[in-house]
């Protein structure tokens, strides 16, 4: 069974982890309450997607 000469230097291992971050998801703005949202998925503040009403919203008192 093989086994490494040298351990690999910290460069070299950067170089491999450089693809592993963590991207940002894309967010726009709900065309019926401003809030942000997942492109090409309903609201989930008003359940609106294209301009109209696809899910009904549950609605919490908050006092």
């Amino acid at each position: 069974m093989p086994n490494p000469k040298r351990r690999h230097s910290s460069s070299r291992r950067g170089k491999r982890r450089a693809h592993d971050a963590l991207a940002t998801p894309m967010m726009i703005t709900c065309s019926n309450c401003g809030n942000y949202a997942l492109p090409h998925r309903a609201c989930g503040k008003c359940g609106y997607y294209k301009g109209r009403q696809v899910t009904a919203v549950r609605t919490t008192s908050e006092e």
